[in-house]
C-alpha cells in the first residue's frame, strides 16, 4: 500500500528534476517562478442525448469520476434555447477540474496509455493552444481509459481536455508539454 505523505506522481517528478532546469536553460529564465508550470487541467463532457434521457447525464458524470479519479460535477442549461429543446436549469453535461497531485497523475495516463490506444493515432495537433499558453483537445471515445469497462458503456462519449499553464506564450507552453512527452505531430 502507498504512503499518501511519501507518494509523488511520476510526472511531478520529472518536472521538478528535469523539466524545470530544461526550460530554464532554453528560455534563460533568471528567477525560478517564471519558469512555465502546469496550472489545472478541465475535462468537459457535454452529452447531446441529455434533452431526451436526463440518466445519460448521471452516466457520463459516473464515467468521468472514474477517469479522472475526482468527483465530476454536472453542469446546467444557462437559458432556454427552444430551437434544441433545451430549458434552463435542464442537465446537459458534466466536467472536472484537476489540480496538484490528481492532474499529474491523469497527465501521465493520457499520455501513456490513453493516447496510443486511441484509433489511427497520429500525435495531437501542435496548433491547439490559445494563444495564453493553453493547450485544448478532444477525444471522440471515453473507451481509450483503462478505468472503463467496455462492456458497460451504453453510449460512446467524446470529451475536451484543457491543460492550463502558466505559460505566457504558445511557444513556452509548448515546450513544457513536449518536455512531458506530449506526443505533438511534426
Amino acid at each position: 500500500m502507498l504512503d499518501q505523505a511519501t507518494y509523488t506522481p511520476r510526472l511531478k517528478g520529472v518536472f521538478k528534476d528535469t523539466i524545470r532546469a530544461a526550460l530554464k536553460e532554453e528560455f534563460g529564465y533568471k528567477n525560478d517562478m517564471q519558469i512555465p508550470r502546469l496550472d489545472k487541467i478541465v475535462i468537459n463532457m457535454g452529452v447531446g442525448e441529455a434533452v431526451k434521457d436526463t440518466k445519460k447525464v448521471k452516466k457520463a458524470a459516473d464515467e468521468l469520476t472514474l477517469i479522472a479519479g475526482q468527483k465530476a460535477v454536472i453542469t446546467h442549461a444557462k437559458k432556454s434555447i427552444a430551437g434544441f429543446r433545451v430549458r434552463e436549469e435542464m442537465p446537459l453535461g458534466c466536467k472536472v477540474t484537476l489540480r496538484g497531485d490528481k492532474m499529474y497523475e491523469f497527465l501521465d495516463r493520457l499520455i501513456t496509455i490513453a493516447l496510443p490506444r486511441v484509433r489511427d493515432f497520429r500525435g495531437v495537433k501542435p496548433t491547439s493552444f490559445d494563444g495564453r499558453g493553453n493547450y485544448a483537445m478532444g477525444l471522440k471515445e471515453q473507451l481509450v481509459f483503462p478505468e472503463i469497462n467496455f462492456d458497460q458503456v451504453d453510449e460512446v462519449l467524446g470529451m475536451d481536455i484543457i491543460i492550463c499553464t502558466t505559460a505566457k506564450t504558445d511557444a513556452e507552453a509548448k515546450a513544457l508539454l513536449k518536455n512531458f512527452n506530449m506526443p505533438f505531430t511534426s
